[in-house]
């Protein structure tokens, strides 16, 4: 089994506004609502893989509801802990004449030190039946910024490969608590490393400095692909992957579907090659469709054919 944490659940709702003027009065050409946060996207990606997945997570209010049933109706397996402040609503807009995209996201409900004692006890109950699990996205008000590395170790003392998917402190936090995989963008990881990667020697160092913080294999995303230092010791290798971008219909919550991708090939036991191929083949595909996680498993398989994966040299000094 997968699991995938969303602390900070939503109701995304997208929106197609072509020509979008701010300060203008606009009609959107269409919209779609769904549950929403990093995981619980990851989540609706590995079923539509058809991977066993469960999304778990905090939600709460009237939004918390909405959030729950509509997992029920897309027969996403989950199981969350009540809270009692309100779940977020996030907005993105998408203006397909520039195909500039606009995101607004709220910041969350305020969680209470019993609640978040109650999802640990809930996340290691659930953990018993899972390989692997994907922390995703951002920490509501009210939870301390090392969260993520308090459940990280919590995981991993019950034998859960833990893959890491945030940014900021949060992440810097989370990195010495040994995550097998840490996979931010770029302007993520370029914080967590404290240099901009402006060129492909800085982006391996960067992907050096995640793994030098704590992670055991570092992944780097964008929007043509990937780079990454994946394996230990002789089988540690550097990858470059990548893939010709298309025409987005809607790029948000490519990120995610990558990441589930990736968690997809690994829980089969492929190579990092392929697990890397496959996450690229996954978010490209993802961005043909509005709405995040969103995608077509098939055509995600018949894009494998147009990734291209090489080898670059593992930077000095990564063990």
């Amino acid at each position: 089994m997968i699991l995938t944490v969303t602390l900070n659940a939503a109701i995304d709702r997208t929106v197609v506004v072509p020509s979008l003027r701010m300060g203008n009065r606009h009609r959107a050409t269409e919209g779609r609502s769904s549950a929403g946060g990093k995981g619980v996207n990851v989540a609706r990606a590995l079923k539509l893989l058809g991977r066993p997945v469960i999304a778990t997570g905090l939600a709460g209010g009237s939004n918390g509801t909405r959030i729950l049933e509509r997992l029920r109706r897309e027969r996403i397996l989950h199981d969350f802990t009540w809270i009692a402040d309100e779940s977020r609503i996030n907005l993105s807009i998408v203006d397909p004449t520039t195909g500039v995209q606009t995101e607004i996201n709220e910041r969350g409900p305020v969680v209470s030190e019993q609640e978040a004692e109650s999802f640990i006890e809930r996340l290691t109950y659930l953990a018993a039946g899972a390989r692997l699990c994907a922390l995703s996205g951002s920490l509501p008000p009210g939870l301390p910024e090392d969260f993520y590395a308090r459940l990280i170790e919590e995981l991993r003392g019950r034998g859960v490969e833990v893959l890491l998917d945030t940014d900021g402190e949060p992440m810097r936090l989370g990195l010495p608590a040994l995550p097998e995989v840490v996979a931010p963008n770029a302007i993520e990881a370029e914080s967590a490393a404290g240099f901009e990667f402006n060129d492909a020697d800085d982006l391996s160092a960067g992907l050096a400095s995640l793994v030098e913080m704590g992670a055991r294999e570092a992944i780097v995303t964008s929007p043509s692909g990937c780079a990454a230092i994946v394996g230990e010791g002789l089988e540690r290798r550097r990858y470059d992957v990548s893939i010709e971008t298309l025409e987005p219909v809607s790029a948000t919550g490519s990120g995610d579907c990558f990441l589930a991708g990736y968690a997809a090939a690994r829980y089969e036991g492929r190579s990092p090659a392929e697990c890397l191929a496959l996450g690229v083949a996954c978010g490209a595909e993802s961005t043909q469709h509005l709405g995040a996680g969103h995608l077509d498993r098939r055509a995600a398989e018949r894009m494998l054919t147009r990734v291209e994966v090489s080898e670059a040299a593992v930077p000095l000094g990564v063990a």
